[in-house]
């Protein structure tokens, strides 16, 4: 809502407010606004908490109330369990790469993965506050939109240097890939352009755009997850300068930093030495999030924001939200100043729509969500993605409907 807010556990301090205020406890005082709480905010440690997810006119929500409550549900007990991952420190399944997956979560298992609950539950509380105070002036939000350009591969051909150029046209010939092939020395003499190289689109786009666009680079070093360019190569640099001239830069952390602090250390000191200014956060290897572990590292080197709260295969709210939040470490019970902007929509969760209408239907219905409570869409698109490669038609028209979205 964009208001401060102040507690007290004094009743006479309480009373004598003459402006918004609300209980939070067990019992009401008077005829105050009160919510019955929950106990998980006055819990230490972490339990296996035993939630009954009920519908609540157009949403759902748990931890339900009572008779004497404002709402029937403890949305700030709701909102602390989604918003601090709590589900994500419990034993759960995870993928080949280490990850938590949709599928595991509440949200996914209760169908409201594609609502964003947070901002909603915020909103109903909203109306009660203004009904209660009429008076009170409330700030406005702008629905808004943080474009996210993923670089792990600058280029699928250029500056990739002797070995791994011979190594890529072994292969080619070996699996009889002979217009790969072509296409590979096109590119390396000069008579066509990589089918990576779209940085010229994207900064166009950012020329015409009213959103900043924020570009995350790897600049670790070459591994079997890490397969990026030399960051001491002259040409990689250049481009890194380039974009950072019109756009945000950050890191994409890569995939033996997200358990290394040294390594993290390291890449955060190259990058910031190529654009000449602190990097504006981070996005993990393989959007991968090791709770708490990968946040605390962020936290140590002082990266300011991270951008990897989302699922690679789903569309929709991981944290319930679309609204940038502090990370709170549940083990140490306290409030960190990382910022996690979480994202909404990787370019690959769509590529399970088989036509161009079904893929807009579903962006247009996300971009709607999120318009009717005034947050922040983050999309995550690619460099190669916006390539000539069959795979990837129509997503320029995608980011080109994310774009061109009015702002209420």
């Amino acid at each position: 809502m964009g208001i401060p807010v102040h507690f007290t556990t004094t009743i006479e301090e309480f009373i004598a407010h003459d402006s918004l205020k609300m209980s939070y406890t067990r019992q009401p005082l008077s005829s105050e606004i009160f919510v019955r709480s929950n106990e998980l905010l006055f819990d230490q440690g972490l339990s296996d908490l035993d939630i009954n997810v009920l519908p609540w006119e157009n949403t759902k929500c748990f931890f339900t109330t009572g008779e004497k409550s404002v709402i029937p549900f403890d949305i700030f007990a709701a909102t602390f369990y989604l918003i601090s991952r709590y589900e994500e420190y419990l034993p759960h399944v995870k993928d080949e790469y280490g990850r938590f997956t949709a599928q595991e979560s509440l949200a996914f298992k209760n169908q409201f993965l594609d609502q964003p609950v947070v901002d909603i539950w915020a909103y109903k509380f909203k109306a009660i506050l203004e009904k209660n105070y009429p008076n009170f002036k409330f700030p406005k939000q702008k629905y808004n939109v943080k474009p996210v350009i993923d670089v792990p591969v600058a280029y699928e051909y250029k500056l990739k240097g002797i070995m791994r150029t011979f190594g890529g046209t072994t292969k080619d010939i070996f699996t009889f890939k002979f217009r790969r092939l072509y296409e590979r020395y096109s590119v390396l003499s000069g008579f066509k352009r990589d089918p990576y190289d779209t940085y010229k689109y994207i900064i166009n786009k950012q020329k015409s755009s009213k959103f900043k666009f924020v570009f995350f680079f790897s600049v670790g070093d070459f591994s079997t997850y890490d397969k990026n360019i030399n960051p001491q190569k002259e040409k990689f640099v250049s481009l890194i300068k380039h974009i950072a001239d019109y756009c945000q830069v950050g890191i994409k952390t890569s995939f033996f930093a997200l358990s290394n602090l040294s390594l993290l250390k390291e890449e955060k000191r190259r990058m910031e030495a190529i654009i000449n200014n602190s990097i504006i956060g981070s996005r993990q290897s393989f959007s991968k999030v090791n709770l708490p572990e990968s946040y605390r590292h962020l936290v140590e080197l002082e990266i300011p924001e991270d951008y990897t709260m989302g699922y690679v295969n789903h569309l929709g709210f991981r944290a319930g939200t679309c609204t940038p939040f502090l990370f709170y470490d549940l083990d140490f019970e306290t409030q960190t100043p990382l910022k996690i902007v979480p994202y909404h929509a990787l370019d690959f969760a769509f590529l399970k729509y088989q036509s161009l209408l079904d893929k807009e239907e579903v962006l247009k219905k996300i971009i709607k969500n999120i318009k009717n409570v005034n947050g922040t869409f983050v999309p995550v698109f690619h460099n190669y993605t916006f390539s000539k490669q069959e795979r990837w038609k129509h997503f320029k028209t995608l980011f080109n409907i994310i774009l061109d979205a009015k702002t209420k």
